[in-house]
């Protein structure tokens, strides 16, 4: 196995600080990035240097600020200063829930979180890809959710639709890199309820009043839905199997890397949708001459 250098967004927890521990224990070199190294997450930057020396890996917490470019390019290149071949792989997984009655939240909510979702995406791949594309080779992995094309119940729309915006800047950088000789992955994980902190950390509407409308008229709905995702998963379904997937993504040889996989024990219907998604697209550029686009250059 060759040994990659990677930087993974929002790893301070949850998906992201599950998949930079896995990464470093299969012998990569791995940078979590996250913000607030030296305040509020400081713990969590000391638990990824006790964990480095436990297991004796190469994983390191690096500040990235996602929200800002200027924090974004001091951290690629710091990294591109200390890994003298640069940076293989990039795993786009910074991100936040909100939960709530759509019509509660303020449009610059709805802002903040697509700023969040998706624009924090963009600040990253324009720090990192002038020097992927210089190297002609490189891997993107997005991280989506199923919610992008699956059941998606009420009370999280701002959510749905900033991973939805997420997901279809990905689908655009696999083309448009393809001939650059970037692979791109897309991720897609099912609504894991549990060891995310999506739903214990998620934000609320700011139009209190608005939002007492809507529980009275579903009293309960967000605890409802939460137990019925829940009821959903089997048995032994973890929230580590998604950054099982990811390692496996990872350690595959360059050229066979799947474009989107999912990881969704739920089965909310996301993958049957993608299918005919993924196919559409794959027909359609065939239909204007553009399948050389399908596939990586070598």
């Amino acid at each position: 196995m060759e040994k990659q250098v990677i930087i993974i967004t929002g790893a301070s927890s949850g998906f992201g600080a599950l998949t930079a521990r896995a990464l470093a224990k299969t012998g990569h070199i791995v940078y979590a990035g996250m913000r607030n190294t030296l305040t509020r997450n400081a713990n969590r930057v000391a638990e990824v240097e006790q964990f480095a020396k436990d297991n004796k890996v190469s994983i390191s917490a690096i500040e990235m600020d996602v929200s800002s470019q200027e924090s974004v390019n001091e951290a690629i290149s710091r990294i591109e200063v200390e890994q003298s071949n640069g940076i293989d792989i990039v795993i786009h997984n910074a991100g936040h829930m909100v939960t709530g009655a759509l019509e509660a939240f303020t449009p610059e909510q709805l802002g903040e979180l697509y700023d969040i979702n998706v624009l924090s995406a963009q600040r990253v791949n324009k720090a990192v890809l002038p020097a992927m594309r210089s190297r002609k080779q490189g891997l993107i992995i997005w991280v989506s959710s199923s919610s992008v094309k699956g059941g998606t119940p009420p009370y999280l729309g701002p959510y749905f639709a900033a991973k939805a915006g997420m997901d279809s800047i990905a689908v655009s950088y696999a083309a448009e890199l393809s001939q650059f000789g970037i692979e791109t992955s897309i991720v897609v994980p099912g609504s894991f309820t549990n060891g995310t902190n999506h739903f214990a950390n998620s934000g609320y509407p700011d139009n209190k009043e608005v939002q007492k409308i809507y529980d009275q008229k579903y009293p309960n709905l967000m605890e409802n839905v939460s137990l019925k995702l829940a009821g959903l998963f089997p048995d032994g379904a973890d929230v580590s199997l998604v950054s099982d997937e990811i390692v496996r993504i990872v350690n595959l040889p360059k050229g066979k890397r799947p474009y989107r996989t999912h990881i969704d024990p739920a089965d909310d219907g996301s993958e049957a949708v993608s299918n005919v998604a993924d196919g559409t697209r794959s027909n359609f550029l065939k239909r204007i001459g553009l399948e050389y686009l399908l596939s990586v250059k070598k």
